[in-house]
């Protein structure tokens, strides 16, 4: 696994690295339900094209590289802010009290202090630390864009222009999952604000700015190119990051990545730890979607399809003998959901929504999203070798719950699976009911079990598409044909039922 580090600082502390794990699907699905620019205050939405032509690209060579980015820079800096956070974390910890302050545990007196007051009480401290990060100007009035992990939990928020002016700010909507949040300044005069462009036009390869404030050294301006786009990184259920090779560090969280004609295409969110020339930038389109809400309401609302998904991997669709590996596949449908009143089945594949093709799984979560609640829409879905179209009426994303895991035991079997019926203890204990399959109490390391990755407290529910409610039914199912050199399974983990191709070498 690698690490994504979240580009914060806090006073005192060392750059903090946020690992994030695999991208689970739940569809909690990004953007927005609302229509975009309706009743918001300045027309930031609006469309740009009168601002854009107004502005000239950068300067360009002969063989088309841009000769110089000055000019594009000084018309774009003073559109970025920096932001300035004071947090309080409140501590009982075992810190130290010496006759000239507070000794902590790289203190040369710790130690030493510590052996006699260890056992004393001590109160709970407040400790205020400092965070920073970028932001850039969206309405002449004062709303600003930034990460919300630059914001979150903050105490104080204060904002410091470019041309050196200082403004308390508030945080007045914040979005986890797609780490966005917007603030609100209320500035002497007009504002500078820098016009959001369209980062589907991005091509891998154009040329990129950056403007930030790394390491608290304010309007800092670096280029690069788009090295990738849609990239997932494990740092939530709507990864859809472009990555550039434009330096970005940490105090450029939130700040803006223009493309040459000055517009935003992307917020700086993340880099990896140790790597050079490897960022990533949430795409501005998906801001879009979630500004009107964050403006209006302070939280996003989402579109819900009530579909578990998964890509399509060369071995899930060689099972379930499908010619490409196109679309997302319905692991799973939830009762009393709309996909399930639409009709979609476990098994279907999802290759179109609302007229958008779905190339790939990951493509489906941030349209569903942006779909606004009770608005009745197209889906494409491919079953049993043919497409069919089902209208879906959209509804509103319900909260998520956590997985719960399992006990171990032993594995054996040439698939590297050892079960046990699914009593009504443990049923329980997973939020299951009694009878709906067998659970997975351990996996062998090496097997085709654990390589197509089957977890221990996994919940199997079908074997080559047939249900099964014991071992024993399990095991029948598998012994059907002793010579396969696959099997396909469907398990539940947690609330998300998955497909699992698992193959003999």
């Amino acid at each position: 696994m690698w690490q994504v580090w979240k580009n914060r600082r806090q006073a005192g502390k060392s750059w903090m690295a946020v690992r994030k794990g695999p991208v689970a699907v739940a569809l909690a699905a990004l953007l927005v339900g609302s229509v975009l620019g309706a009743g918001l205050g300045g027309g930031w939405l609006q469309p740009l094209a009168a601002r854009a032509a107004s502005m000239a690209p950068a300067a360009t060579g002969p063989s088309g590289a841009p000769a110089s980015f000055a000019d594009l820079a000084d018309r774009l800096a003073p559109s970025v802010v920096n932001i300035r956070v004071t947090k309080v974390e409140r501590v009982t910890g075992p810190g130290l009290m010496g006759p000239e302050g507070e000794f902590g545990q790289d203190s040369p007196f710790g130690p030493f202090f510590d052996r006699f007051f260890r056992e004393m009480p001590r109160p709970p401290r407040e400790f205020r630390q400092q965070a920073a990060g970028s932001g850039f100007i969206i309405s002449k009035d004062g709303l600003i864009v930034t990460n919300n992990h630059v914001v979150e939990g903050a105490k104080e928020v204060t904002v410091t222009l470019a041309s050196k002016e200082e403004y308390p700010a508030k945080v007045i909507g914040r979005d986890p999952k797609t780490d966005i949040a917007l603030v609100k300044i209320k500035p002497m005069g007009t504002l500078p604000v820098a016009a959001l462009g369209d980062s589907d036009r991005l091509r891998v390869g154009d040329w990129v700015v950056a403007v930030g404030n790394p390491f608290g050294l304010n309007n800092t301006v670096t280029a690069g190119i788009v090295s990738a786009k849609g990239r997932v990184i494990g740092a939530g259920p709507y990864d859809d990051f472009i990555q550039t090779d434009a330096s970005i560090n940490p105090g450029n969280s939130g700040g803006p990545l223009f493309n040459l004609q000055g517009e935003v295409v992307g917020i700086n969110t993340a880099i990896i730890p140790n790597g050079q020339g490897i960022g990533f930038a949430v795409p501005v389109n998906l801001a879009k979607g979630l500004l009107p809400q964050l403006e209006a309401k302070g939280e996003v609302t989402r579109g819900y399809l009530g579909v578990n998904i998964q890509a399509l991997t060369p071995e899930l669709a060689k099972s379930l003998n499908l010619k490409d590996k196109k679309g997302a596949l319905v692991a799973d449908v939830t009762k009393g959901s709309p996909a399930e009143a639409a009709g979609i089945k476990r098994g279907d594949v999802i290759i179109g929504f609302d007229g958008k093709e779905i190339a790939e799984m990951h493509s489906l979560p941030p349209l569903v999203a942006a779909t606004s609640i009770g608005k009745e829409v197209p889906v494409t879905i491919l079953r049993n070798g043919a497409d069919q179209i089902l209208r879906v009426t959209v509804g509103r994303m319900p909260g998520e719950r956590a997985e719960m895991p399992g006990p171990a035991e032993p594995a054996q079997g040439k698939w590297g699976l050892a079960l046990r019926d699914l009593d009504a203890r443990t049923a329980e204990r997973l939020g299951l009911t009694s009878g709906e399959g067998v659970v997975v109490v351990a996996v062998q390391p090496g097997s085709p079990a654990d390589r197509a990755g089957i977890r221990t407290g996994d919940v199997i529910l079908e074997v080559n598409r047939t249900k099964v409610t014991s071992v024993k039914e399990a095991q029948a199912e598998t012994q059907k044909e002793p010579n396969a050199q696959s099997l396909l399974l469907l398990f539940r983990r947690g609330d998300a039922s998955q497909f699992a191709a698992l193959e003999l070498k």
